[in-house]
């Protein structure tokens, strides 16, 4: 389960810069709420990281109180990076990263914790595909309560390397 501070922006000294510019982005249109809404949000203000952009709706909870995410917008890097669209998909369907677990407890923190979450992740993938990534985690919400959705960001440092 990832444990970083959910407010420690101490990671903005060494993330790429388009992980900060979209973190930035989000904070400014958080105002003073916790979480933006989704219609705060114009794809249009960060064309540069659109590719890396997935936009995932928090559908519920499961029986055993674990979020049920399905991806709404899936980037085209992140497309060519799973070598599919999981658009529309369920997370447990097309999630990309180093176990299910992993990912799902990634989403699972920023729900619950109702705060961003920064990931630099190096891992092996279940297809044998070393992927070093930096990926951001943000929440929106409808109500400004419950987390609706998660805007996230990957940028990729040597993808696709045999391992």
């Amino acid at each position: 389960m990832p444990q970083p501070s959910p407010s420690a922006r101490s990671f903005l000294e060494r993330c790429p810069q388009e992980v900060a510019e979209i973190f930035r982005y989000w904070e400014e249109k958080c105002g003073n709420r916790a979480m933006p809404r989704r219609a705060d949000i114009a794809p249009e203000d960060f064309v540069r990281q659109l590719p890396g952009i997935l936009l995932v709706d928090v559908e519920g909870l499961d029986a055993s109180g674990v979020g049920i995410y399905r991806y709404r917008v899936v980037g085209t890097a992140e497309v060519t990076l799973r070598g599919h669209d999981p658009t529309g998909k369920r997370i447990e369907e097309g999630f990309w990263g180093p176990t299910l677990e992993d990912v799902i407890d990634s989403y699972e923190f920023v729900r619950k914790n109702r705060t961003f979450l920064y990931d630099p992740n190096a891992y092996v993938t279940p297809e044998g595909r070393l992927s070093k990534e930096s990926t951001i985690f943000l929440p929106l919400s409808e109500d400004g309560i419950s987390v609706t959705q998660v805007l996230v960001y990957s940028i990729s440092h040597e993808r696709d390397v045999g391992v």
